[in-house]
């Protein structure tokens, strides 16, 4: 090993304030100098760069290096943070006080360290820090964000990574930004000035942290939090008064944060006949249970259709274990099913469209919205309705800064249906309205399952599905996409390509971004992209298939030309069948 190398680990080990990590490092160094097998790989990884600070924030395992989340990494980016937050209030002749930040966190590994030490660094910078006083779901701060006027909000979570895992991720609002994306995730050039500042930092012994100072904030704003989101739709009165309490409902929180606040919301809105997954019921940073903390991993919510036909339930909701995601499932053809994302954003989005509709609205003045990767179904829904739709690049930090929104969505599990509160995805205020379609839809005697036929004849079958190939090498994934953009295929699901758009010069009048998109002369739909979050490279399909009046088959030929198009994509990505 060079003698850099090893000079680096050691001034990291000295600018470490953390016992934990010093340790853990120093074992490391000393193993590479003894030629135990293994630590010089180990070594060079954790000093393979830094871990980036972009628009998802920070995200990584937990460990002691500079490519790890650590209390050493998280004191410079709260430090570049703070400076960021100073030097915005200065622009905008507002310097005079402090920026509000509302700093909150979940249950993993490391989370509360690194959270005070954030309230620690805000305080010493002059900011004033709002700290949650427990481990609660994101969505709590990004409505705290907006609520209590902040400046920035910084949630500690990695949402539904692996145990090994954490992150960092902030908002802006306040009066740093006042346009639509406030209280929004950060966007460029948010993410490209925060992360300059954060580069500035010359060490971690230079930053400044209080030992006091920050403020605990008290039960009263996730009291109003709890009363704004149990009453995103109205509760419904005179004969229809008791149709929630006539719906049982099994919820898991997945080992995460939201199982209380999930329950309190729903029987706020008058959601009595709830059954919480026992095992899953309290927060566990080793997510014992499941393989992967998502709902959309196969066996995730096994536990959770258990207990569905144990209790005889009306639907299942499924969060991830910071609750900012909502998974539905339900009965289909007498089998319990998880839906797929773009099923319950196309229900969601039909329900609020046609309940805003009979507001009579300007025309096309409201928004429904949903990413480039998702289906092209709500776009239909929007027209139908008399609202305009907006096709976003992925993440609800796209999502939730569009002007006039009323609901958005993204495949992935996201939903943001009250953005007037919350600008960003929460599977808290989502649950409420799913529960409240179920009630009316039993009261009706009907099913979720009859809706999402409804959605069929009027719309006609669009079927999405993910394909998706996991790297262990992370330059095997920026490989496989030179290769496709270099030798896109020119035929898939036996029909030429008609189509093939460079994402990266903008698709659909959206800012440039690494993907691929394919349309076939069937009408089939394919965008290839790297994953932000995981090692991955994801294709999305969709097919369309006309109803006109026979569902049944109108699926059966979805379904048909769906596994040929998965055939030939996963050919196409390099993936065995």
């Amino acid at each position: 090993m060079s003698d850099p190398l090893h000079a680096r680990a050691q001034a990291w080990i000295d600018d470490d304030p953390d016992p934990v990590t010093r340790e853990e490092l120093l074992a490391i160094l000393q193993a590479d100098y003894a030629g135990v097998a293994g630590a010089s790989a180990d070594l060079i990884d954790r000093f393979d760069g830094t871990l980036q600070f972009g628009t998802a924030g920070l995200r990584g395992t937990i460990g002691a290096g500079p490519n790890r989340m650590n209390r050493a990494v998280v004191i410079r980016a709260a430090a570049g943070l703070a400076q960021y937050l100073t030097d915005a209030l200065a622009e905008r002749g507002t310097s005079d006080t402090g920026a509000r930040v509302v700093i909150g966190y979940d249950a993993r590994h490391r989370s509360y360290d690194f959270a005070v030490d954030t309230a620690a660094v805000m305080t010493a910078a002059g900011h004033e820090a709002l700290l949650f006083p427990s481990a609660l779901p994101t969505p709590l701060v990004a409505y705290a964000t907006r609520a209590l006027d902040a400046d920035a909000g910084v949630m500690v979570t990695a949402s539904h990574n692996p145990p090994a895992d954490n992150g960092y991720k902030v908002y802006l609002g306040g009066r740093v930004v006042t346009d639509e994306g406030q209280g929004a995730q950060i966007v460029p050039p948010y993410d490209a000035a925060i992360a300059a500042c954060i580069d500035a930092v010359d060490t971690v012994a230079s930053v400044p942290r209080a030992t006091t100072g920050w403020q605990l904030l008290d039960d009263s704003v996730v009291d109003d939090y709890v009363t704004t989101a149990s009453a995103v739709v109205p509760a419904p009165e005179g004969e229809r008064a008791s149709e929630r309490a006539n719906v049982r409902i099994v919820l898991t929180p997945l080992h995460g944060v939201g199982g209380d606040t999930v329950e309190r919301v729903l029987r706020t809105a008058g959601f009595d006949d709830l059954h919480t997954v026992p095992e899953q019921a309290r927060p566990d940073p080793d997510f014992p249970t499941v393989a992967f903390p998502n709902p959309e991993e196969k066996g995730a919510i096994d536990l959770s259709l258990s207990l569905a036909s144990q209790v005889d339930a009306d639907v299942v909701i499924a969060n991830d274990p910071d609750t900012d995601r909502c998974a539905v499932a339900t009965q289909l053809n007498g089998v319990w099913t998880m839906l797929h994302g773009d099923v319950v954003g196309s229900l969601l989005g039909e329900r609020i469209a046609a309940h805003r509709a009979l507001l009579r609205m300007a025309p096309g003045s409201q928004v429904l919205a949903n990413s480039i990767v998702s289906s092209q179904l709500l776009a239909k829904i929007a027209a139908r309705h008399g609202h305009t739709h907006r096709h976003t690049l992925t993440g609800f930090k796209w999502i939730g800064r569009e002007p006039g929104l009323i609901f958005g969505y993204e495949e992935a599990l996201g939903y943001c249906v009250d953005p007037q509160h919350v600008r960003d995805k929460d599977g808290i205020s989502a649950a409420v309205v799913v529960a409240d379609f179920v009630a009316e839809l039993k009261a009706a005697g009907r099913t979720l399952e009859d809706a999402i036929d409804d959605l069929a004849r009027e719309y006609g079958v669009y079927l999405t599905r993910q394909v998706a190939a996991r790297y262990t090498d992370l330059a095997d994934i920026t490989a496989t996409m030179v290769r496709l953009m270099d030798a896109p295929p020119t035929s898939l699901g036996g029909a030429d390509v008609t189509e093939v758009d460079d994402m990266s010069r903008g698709l659909h009048g959206l800012p440039p971004t690494t993907g691929l998109h394919l349309s076939t002369a069937a009408g089939a739909r394919v965008i290839v992209r790297p994953s932000g979050t995981e090692p991955k490279v994801k294709a999305y399909l969709e097919v369309i298939v006309p109803a006109e009046g026979e569902v049944a088959r109108a699926r059966l030929r979805a379904e048909q030309a769906m596994k040929a198009l998965e055939v030939d994509v996963r050919a196409a990505l390099g993936i065995s069948t």
